[in-house]
């Protein structure tokens, strides 16, 4: 799975797109609302993933998480 930051500008926040090995679009939510977001997408697994790399990552570029099934 690979996960992207998506730059916010004026009222429009930050976002955060999960995407799967195809790069087909799984989830796409807000940065600041993610723990709630991978819930509502039975992904709550991948939570502890994406909080431990959230804050650290540069807009726009992919990183890649370990598929969990």
């Amino acid at each position: 799975m690979h996960i992207m930051k998506v730059k916010g500008n004026g009222k429009i926040p930050n976002y955060i797109q999960l995407r799967d090995d195809n790069f087909a679009l799984l989830a796409y939510f807000k940065a600041s609302s993610f723990e709630k977001s991978l819930k509502k997408e039975n992904l709550d697994n991948y939570i502890g993933d994406v909080a431990e790399i959230i804050d650290d990552m540069n807009f726009g570029e992919l990183y890649y998480i370990q598929n969990k099934k």
